[in-house]
Formats: structure tokens, C-alpha cells, sequence
């Protein structure tokens, strides 16, 4: 990804914001990618166990900037709703953040 990453974007969902950032690709400018991460309102990102990380995966670009912010959240609900093959929010919730 860019190291100029475009402004971050929140979308909420079931009492959690998901935060997310698209950028263009450095090879490919007309392609894009994300980066996101959960979190509950007011959690500091910065520490050790207050967020969820996740990323676009290997080789997948959008076209537009808007096509992956849309796909990270999409994402990131089905991370909180429990529906993700691999990640859950499990953490925050049993530890409370």
C-alpha cells in the first residue's frame, strides 16, 4: 500500500466501529487496497489488545477507493457478527475494551 494512505473511514456496527483505510496500490494506481482494524467506541487503537486487524487479502484490488472501503466493511460486520471464517471480536468483548 501507499505510504500515503488516504483518510480514515468508521462505519458502526452492533455497538463496535470498524475503521478502515484505502489506498491506492504503488504498483498500480488505478487499483486499490485497505487496511481496517475493529475496535468498541473510544478504545485507544494503540494499545495491545483494544483492536481487531485485518487486511485486503494477498492479491485483491478494488477499482475504486469507495469498492474497497465498501469490501472492508462488509468485512468487518461479518467479523462481528461472528460469520468470518477466521476472525472474531471475541477478544474485545471477554476482555472488556
Amino acid at each position: 500500500m501507499s505510504a500515503q494512505s488516504l483518510a480514515m473511514q468508521q462505519f458502526d456496527h452492533e455497538g463496535f466501529e470498524i475503521h478502515v483505510s484505502a489506498a491506492p496500490i504503488e504498483e498500480n494506481a488505478a487499483r486499490y487496497s485497505y487496511t481496517a482494524y475493529i475496535c468498541h467506541p473510544g478504545a485507544n487503537p494503540a494499545l495491545p489488545g483494544h483492536t481487531v486487524h485485518f487486511h485486503a487479502d494477498g492479491e485483491e484490488t478494488f477499482r475504486t477507493e469507495q469498492d474497497a472501503l465498501e469490501e472492508a466493511a462488509h468485512i468487518g460486520r461479518s467479523i462481528i457478527d461472528g460469520t468470518h471464517p477466521d476472525l472474531s471480536v471475541l477478544s474485545l468483548v471477554t476482555q472488556g475494551f
